[in-house]
């Protein structure tokens, strides 16, 4: 999470959307930088709104924007299969050795899912709060040149980004009938990346 007060703007930090890229790039710029623990450095809308958008209202009298990324969902999923295939993932719970992106994807959609396929939700981290709280800038992923504009802009700033934390390349794609059901089980995540404009 980076957050540029001056400009009344917090970039909330959605896994696997190339924030830690972004936050290579604006941490001197940033007047708050949170990258550490993963439960803060990726806190979610709500944790946001229960946290942190309170301290800015009553401390500092701000309102501040919110600002995400979020991924296609199944180029999301196939992120994480391959973050977690790197080689010293071997043999820890959270590896994805030894299976196929449709196994991982069909462990995904369980109810209780294995250590390997628990990712969250991007749906659930930006779902809005019952207060009005929403991210004020989605972006889609696929879009960097409309997300990078916006932080050059905003932020009077110009970016030189460079890859970080980048999962091994590998082709990747689902079977018809495993892609039906993450389609039909996960609507809610292809509706609001659909929505983004």
């Amino acid at each position: 999470m980076l957050v540029f007060f001056n400009e009344r703007l917090v970039f909330l930090s959605v896994p696997k959307t190339g924030t830690t890229a972004y936050e290579a790039a604006l941490r001197d710029r940033a007047d708050i930088v949170v990258s550490n623990p993963p439960e803060l450095k990726h806190a979610p809308l709500y944790r946001y709104n229960r946290f942190f958008r309170p301290m800015f209202e009553k401390a500092c009298n701000a309102d501040m924007e919110t600002m995400a990324v979020m991924r296609e969902p199944i180029s999301w999923l196939g992120s994480w299969y391959r973050y977690r295939r790197r080689p010293f993932m071997q043999g820890k719970p959270a590896s994805t050795h030894g299976m196929s992106f449709d196994d991982f994807v069909k462990a995904y959609m369980k109810g209780d899912p294995p250590a390997f396929a628990r990712v969250g939700s991007q749906a659930k981290f930006l779902e809005p709060r019952p207060n009005g709280t929403t991210v004020t800038h989605l972006f889609r992923y696929e879009d960097q040149d409309r997300i990078r504009g916006f932080l050059e802009e905003r932020l009077g700033v110009s970016l030189e980004l460079r890859r970080e934390n980048v999962s091994p390349e590998m082709e990747l794609s689902l079977s018809p009938g495993v892609e039906k059901r993450l389609r039909r089980k996960c609507a809610g995540e292809f509706a609001l990346y659909e929505s983004i404009g």
